[in-house]
């Protein structure tokens, strides 16, 4: 593939080979895949699926967990889509960027994948509700192991771990962040550690690591063979935070911190849990806690209980990122965000999606109660995600890099046949309770694809009754108004049009502002806009000009500072100078074609509850005016 498209964040090129900063990785990147073993192997021998705790049946499970692991996480993930880096920045927002600037000389295909990008986008919330819930409760559930009768206090317990873990976002984790990082290396190596001390009383199970026991299990259990990789796939859960989370450490860090630590320490693991189930058949009620020797199960509970609280923080992280994207792209409504850290741009707090995350996540702990039960459940959002980020990285393999079709083709249908037999797995298990997080899916699937839309009407309904720009500036050159002192700065969407505050402002105020500006905010599909290209200027005469100010989806489009940067003579942005001037529309649903009647009155309410203009662009309260459209939808 051409290596001219891979572009790193500048930003981690003096920083990709230090310690430091793949403990940090250790601590962000893989605390969700991290604590996979505490329910993997639980849930894979519960009997749910038929699976004998025999020679053959451990081995063939072993082999199937190593190989996915080698070929989703390490192939897949770390080698491949690693590379698919938009700027430095990975996620799933950002590949649907890479794919709609890919597709872009197509315009139906990209729709189409646009509309994959947004639905993959809605399946990660619905997995940032289960993860914290399944993670959490796997953790408290080892007490049950070293304390009679504690079964009832079990969901309490989680919930409160869970309730307390959310009410702390909106303070940051600067402060506690520092530990994720170490606490997460002890936890591999204890895993690694506890997995040798298995491995070394059935060293036998060290064959499963030939791929002839995966394929010789689907040849023996052709009833379960696909139908078990609905459990296996819990050992994959956390493989797309390896590529969300690349623009805070960049590529190196985290895949050297894979092949170092986490993927040793996994295998360990699971291989000492299989040798213990080999040793004991009766183990397999949770042969994750009873690998660790007694005396060590309550400070096993206490380290996995903060390993999951880690992991749950990173994946509700994750969300806030983005959502911040989603907002910057134009899919989400614009949302009021809080900076955490005032040194670390990337840590920022959504009051609105972590309220909605909470009571998404305490309803399926109490709704669920353990974590046999939301295993169930769990696998289709993520390998939803999975297959559909696989979709979006072949069209810009094939179409914006033009990597070779011979190498290229054959290694995403080995991709897609992968992700294909997992989707269909755990499709079943939308009927078993699976059905949580693709419902949240589809419901925000509906708000963003609703959202888009309904913003696009606007702008059409407006054009419908816009004045062109020329022919106002020749208006205004005939029959000149009163000019006043200062620079008027209209926000727009359409800069060949004239805005409708900037006709109300004059009806009613029969004034023109000595400088008008006519300023439209344009979100790009990169990450980050260089000063160099942030600002554009074009000069009407008769003191108007047009003005666009560039930037990415992970900026915060800071307008009053932007324009302060300008290099530009002829117009005057000093602060005690500079009026903005704001349209607010007020929907009013009719029945004119456009969205369907309720979609329009879902717009219109997010539209009446989305976060202002004036605080989403940083504009001075004392320095605005806002002037009220009604728009027929």
């Amino acid at each position: 593939m051409s290596q001219s498209a891979i572009v790193e964040n500048p930003s981690h090129a003096n920083k990709s080979t230090g310690v430091g900063l793949l403990v940090a990785a250790v601590g962000v990147v893989y605390g969700d895949i991290g604590t996979s073993p505490l329910y993997t192997l639980k849930e894979v021998f519960s009997g749910h699926f038929g699976v004998q705790a025999n020679l053959e049946g451990v081995l063939g499970i072993l082999s199937l967990v190593f190989w996915s692991l080698i070929w989703v996480v390490s192939v897949k993930y770390v080698l491949f889509i690693l590379r698919a880096s938009n700027q430095g920045e990975g996620g799933i927002m950002a590949l649907t960027a890479l794919a709609r600037r890919a597709a872009r000389p197509y315009p139906r295909l990209s729709k189409v994948l646009v509309l994959l990008g947004l639905f993959g986008a809605a399946l990660f919330y619905g997995d940032s509700m289960i993860t914290p819930a399944i993670s959490v409760l796997s953790a408290v559930e080892g007490l049950q192991l070293g304390i009679d009768g504690i079964e009832h206090w079990v969901v309490p317990l989680a919930v409160v771990v869970l309730v307390g873990l959310f009410i702390i976002q909106k303070h940051g984790t600067a402060r506690i962040g520092i530990l994720f990082g170490p606490v997460m290396v002890l936890w591999f190596v204890v895993l690694g550690a506890l997995g040798i001390h298995g491995i070394v009383q059935r060293p036998e199970v060290l064959q499963a690591l030939n791929p002839s026991w995966a394929a010789h299990f689907f040849v023996a259990h052709p009833g379960i063979g696909v139908a078990i990789l609905g459990a296996v796939v819990l050992a994959l859960t956390g493989a797309e935070a390896l590529y969300a989370d690349m623009g805070h450490f960049g590529r190196k860090p985290i895949s050297r911190a894979w092949f170092i630590l986490v993927l040793p320490g996994l295998v360990l693991n699971y291989f000492g849990q299989g040798a213990l189930i080999l040793d004991n058949p009766a183990a397999v009620r949770n042969p994750f806690y009873l690998l660790a020797p007694e005396w060590a199960l309550l400070p096993m509970v206490a380290l996995a209980t903060l390993a999951t609280i880690i992991a749950s923080q990173a994946v509700i992280s994750g969300a806030f990122s983005l959502t911040r994207q989603a907002i910057q792209l134009g899919y989400v409504p614009r949302m009021f965000i809080q900076h955490t850290s005032s040194e670390e741009q990337g840590q920022i707090y959504i009051g609105m999606v972590n309220w909605a995350l909470m009571v998404g996540v305490v309803l399926l702990v109490v709704g669920f109660e353990s974590s046999s039960a939301l295993a169930a459940a769990y696998g289709v959002a993520v390998t939803g995600t999975m297959l559909i980020t696989t979709l979006l990285a072949s069209a810009v393999v094939l179409l914006l890099w033009k990597a070779p079709r011979w190498l290229a083709i054959p290694l995403l249908l080995g991709f897609l046949l992968v992700d294909g037999l997992y989707f269909a797995a755990n499709a079943p298990k939308i009927l078993q309770g699976g059905a949580f997080p693709v419902i949240a899916g589809l419901a925000l699937f509906v708000l963003m694809t609703t959202w888009k839309r309904g913003r696009s009407i606007i702008v059409e309904r407006l054009d419908e009754t816009a004045l062109p720009l020329p022919l106002f500036i020749a208006s205004v050159q005939a029959q000149p108004p009163h000019r006043v002192q200062g620079t008027a700065v209209f926000l727009t969407a359409r800069s060949d049009a004239v805005p409708h505050a900037l006709l109300h402002n004059l009806l009613h105020n029969q004034v023109l502002h000595e400088q008008v500006v006519l300023l439209t905010v344009v979100s790009e599909d990169s990450p980050r806009v260089t000063q160099d290209k942030r600002f554009e200027v074009e000069a009407f005469g008769q003191g108007f000009f047009r003005v666009n100010l560039h930037f990415g989806f992970m900026e915060e489009p800071d307008v009053p500072l932007a324009l302060s940067h300008s290099s530009t003579a002829e117009l005057d942005f000093s602060p005690m100078r500079t009026t903005y001037f704001l349209s607010r529309e007020t929907v009013v649903p009719t029945k004119r074609i456009g969205m369907a009647k309720w979609r329009e009155h879902l717009f219109a309410f997010l539209l009446k509850n989305a976060n202002s203009n004036l605080r989403y662009f940083k504009l001075p309260l004392n320095r605005v005016i806002e002037l009220g459209t009604q728009v027929e939808m």
